[in-house]
């Protein structure tokens, strides 16, 4: 009798296990590149994160997954698969495909990292590259359907500066990668720019209109996307008949409201780049 109960136990156990045990592997090719992304367990605790990269069939990369931001305890950016977290495609536009893997680091407000693998000239060697997205997130999009891809998120540096996460608002931003680099091309986008600040506009005029005290999160997102399009004497009148009109408030304990926002918010566009 102890014997059977002994065998139904590790049988049950092992039944438990199995799933858990099992490896998940997204797969993504393009041209003569393949890339595998293998990984254990469920949200939030993976295992056995690895990326592999074949050309032609022959491997010329397998390595663990690693990050700055979480080390070895990622998560997969898609742990369901759909969409896969591994993607191959053509970023540089040079003829050699990269692999891009998408990976999240867990916690309140925080953080889609994409690390990019590129083919080294004249090698098969393969370098990562990686930036942290934040809590935004990024998707990676042909913006000008012309077969060059752009990474499409918003500004993570707007976050907490003038108010709590949820008050502030982030303006667009997209970046492309090339020679090992990410680089800002937002101000190439000027329909994209002037759409998102007409979203945070009326954002912030349905703010003043339900005197709602918490509003300079909004328009510092607003004054950061005309700035891009070179409207900075609108963003300045505009902000002025704000602060006239007692409209440029925060409930962050220490944050400034009114003329001081004003001007800590010129300090902080032109050191992020905004206002030239």
């Amino acid at each position: 009798m102890k014997r059977g109960l002994t065998i139904s136990v590790v049988l049950a156990s092992l039944l438990v296990a199995a799933p858990g045990a099992m490896a998940t592997t997204q797969t993504a090719h393009s041209g003569d590149v393949t890339a595998s992304f293998t990984f254990r367990g469920s949200y939030p605790n993976f295992t056995g994160e690895t990326l592999t990269i074949s050309q032609a069939g022959s491997v010329v990369y397998s390595r663990p997954v690693v990050s700055t931001l979480c080390e070895t305890a990622c998560a997969p950016g898609s742990p369901s698969g759909k969409p896969s977290s591994v993607r191959v495609l053509d970023l540089e536009h040079n003829g050699e495909p990269d692999v891009v893997l998408a990976l999240f680091s867990g916690g309140a407000h925080c953080c889609a990292i994409d690390q990019v693998f590129s083919l080294r000239p004249d090698t098969t060697t393969y370098v990562e590259t990686q930036r942290n997205f934040g809590d935004p997130g990024v998707a990676i999009v042909d913006l000008a359907h012309n077969g060059r891809y752009e990474f499409l998120t918003a500004d993570d540096s707007f976050a907490y500066e003038f108010t709590d996460y949820a008050a502030s608002g982030l303006p667009i931003q997209i970046l492309t990668f090339s020679n090992g680099r990410f680089r800002d091309v937002t101000r190439s986008y000027p329909k994209l720019i002037a759409r998102d600040a007409a979203r945070w506009l009326a954002a912030f005029r349905s703010m003043s209109k339900d005197h709602y005290q918490d509003s300079i999160g909004v328009i510092a997102a607003w004054a950061a996307d005309e700035d891009l399009l070179g409207h900075s004497k609108l963003v300045a009148r505009y902000l002025l008949q704000q602060q006239r009109a007692g409209h440029l408030n925060s409930l962050s304990p220490g944050e400034p409201g009114g003329a001081k926002f004003i001007a800590a918010l010129q300090r902080f566009l032109r050191r992020r780049g905004y206002l030239r």
